[in-house]
Order: C-alpha cells, then sequence, then structure tokens
C-alpha cells in the first residue's frame, strides 16, 4: 500500500485529493497546511509520497520541497498548481519534484501522476485506479 502525505492550505484540495486516494485504496498518513509542517511531517512519517501546493502561507511549496530533498534525496513529491504557475513548476522539477497535478484536480490527473512518480507500482495504481471507477 502508498502511504501518501498531503500538503496543501486549501480544504477543498485536501478533502478531494483524500478521497481519491481512499477510493483508490492508498492510505493517507498526514495532512499538512503549510510547507513548515510538512517538512517536519516528513521527517517523522517518512511517506511514500507527497502531493506539495506550490503556494502555501509560512514556508512555500518550492523552499518546503527543497527541505525534504536535503532530507531525503529519494523522497517523491509531485506538486498541485494553477494555471500560471508554469514557472514555479519548472522550479520545482529542478529542485527535484517527481512531477505534477494542475487544478482543477480529477482522478485521472492523479492516477498520471502517480504513474509518472511511482511507476515500480503502476500495476498496483492501474488496478485500484479501476476498481475506483467501477465503484462509481
Amino acid at each position: 500500500m502508498l502511504n501518501i502525505m498531503i500538503v496543501d492550505d486549501s480544504r477543498i484540495i485536501t478533502r478531494s485529493l483524500t478521497k481519491i486516494f481512499d477510493n483508490m485504496r492508498f492510505n493517507v498518513v498526514g495532512i499538512a497546511s503549510n510547507g513548515q509542517d510538512a517538512v517536519a511531517m516528513y521527517k517523522e512519517l517518512e511517506p511514500d509520497l507527497v502531493t506539495m501546493d506550490i503556494t502555501m502561507p509560512i514556508m512555500d511549496g518550492l523552499e518546503s520541497l527543497q527541505k525534504i530533498r536535503e532530507f531525503d534525496k529519494k523522497s517523491r513529491v509531485v506538486m498541485i498548481t494553477s494555471h500560471g504557475e508554469e514557472r514555479l513548476v519548472m522550479d520545482a522539477i529542478s529542485f527535484g519534484a517527481k512531477g505534477y497535478i494542475l487544478k482543477p484536480i480529477t482522478p485521472l490527473k492523479v492516477k498520471q501522476a502517480l504513474q509518472k512518480s511511482c511507476p515500480h507500482i503502476n500495476d498496483a495504481i492501474e488496478e485500484n485506479y479501476l476498481a475506483m471507477t467501477l465503484a462509481y
């Protein structure tokens, strides 16, 4: 099972992602609303994957990504972004992000980002996504 940490200051986004991951049978192990909390939580939980908003209070997603990568070079972080933040996404990729999801978030976009960032479990991602879509 994939352990996932969600980092976003929007409750709508965290609820949407949690529902998608739950329906895909992945485990949400933590939710942080800013980059500073995300770094501390990552060090404690060491999740398999992090979804991270770029624009957040206290510490933004780029700085948080850099601190997580300093702690764990093998970390898998997928950035969450809005239209108009393309330059920030490119910065995030250069800092070690494994991909991005463009808002609005959909199960298909999440599946595609998981497949890119966690190719070692593509079969489980595909199977869990298929099970989720059949349940609707």
